[in-house]
């Protein structure tokens, strides 16, 4: 059984509030029994409390999972080793949807896939917003996700740009042409902002290896 064409009209995105849903159900007496209903079919699905997405057999695209990451849990906005991935910097794609964010860090399993955010005490410097389809979410530039992934992550003792070269390189297996074309001022910004030592060695690698090109 699928939904009423009608009420497949009213719902314009595969990803949708609570508030969509009770507009999209307005004719019916009982919208929550209406929702309990499309929830047994599979006809949406619940992603957290007051958030959904459309069954697989209702939709009309995939799915924007970075879209789903910033309505989950904010403000924040989509950063570290998925957003490295999702720019090709790093040669797999997280299978968890890392953000930053200005709250307690959390983590969230869902029926589409984990999400995880960790607290920043600076969401001011180094993002953008990507275009998707009719709207668009939060994504941090390659210099910050790889900022964020130098502070946050427990990487060890790295206090040289040798050191450095070699966790970016060998561990973290970065595009070494991607890497040296990355902003090096935006780096030496990021680590004063993030207090991060470690991005600041970043910043001095890439503005010694751009300077080889």
């Amino acid at each position: 059984m699928t939904m009423n064409r009608k009420l497949r009209q009213l719902i314009h995105r595969e990803e949708f509030d609570y508030q969509v849903l009770l507009f999209a159900l307005s004719r019916y007496a009982s919208p929550n029994d209406k929702i309990t209903r499309l929830l047994k079919n599979g006809d949406i699905i619940r992603v957290k409390k007051g958030l959904y997405v459309l069954g697989e057999h209702e939709r009309r695209r995939p799915i924007v999972l970075e879209f789903l990451a910033n309505l989950i849990y904010g403000p924040s906005f989509i950063s570290g080793l998925y957003a490295l991935g999702y720019y090709g910097l790093i040669p797999e794609r997280s299978q968890i949807v890392t953000s930053v964010c200005l709250g307690r860090s959390k983590e969230f399993e869902t029926p589409v896939g984990p999400f995880t955010y960790t607290h920043s005490a600076d969401m001011s410097t180094g993002f953008t917003r990507i275009s998707a389809g009719d709207s668009g979410f939060l994504m941090a530039l390659p210099e910050r996700a790889l900022a964020d992934i130098l502070k946050h992550d427990r990487l060890g003792n790295i206090s040289s740009i040798m050191e450095m070269e070699q966790f970016l390189l060998e561990n973290l297996r970065v595009d070494e042409q991607k890497l040296f074309s990355m902003d090096a001022a935006l780096l030496e910004t990021l680590s004063t902002k993030l207090r991060s030592r470690k991005t600041a060695i970043a910043g001095r690698l890439v503005r010694k290896g751009s300077k080889k090109k």
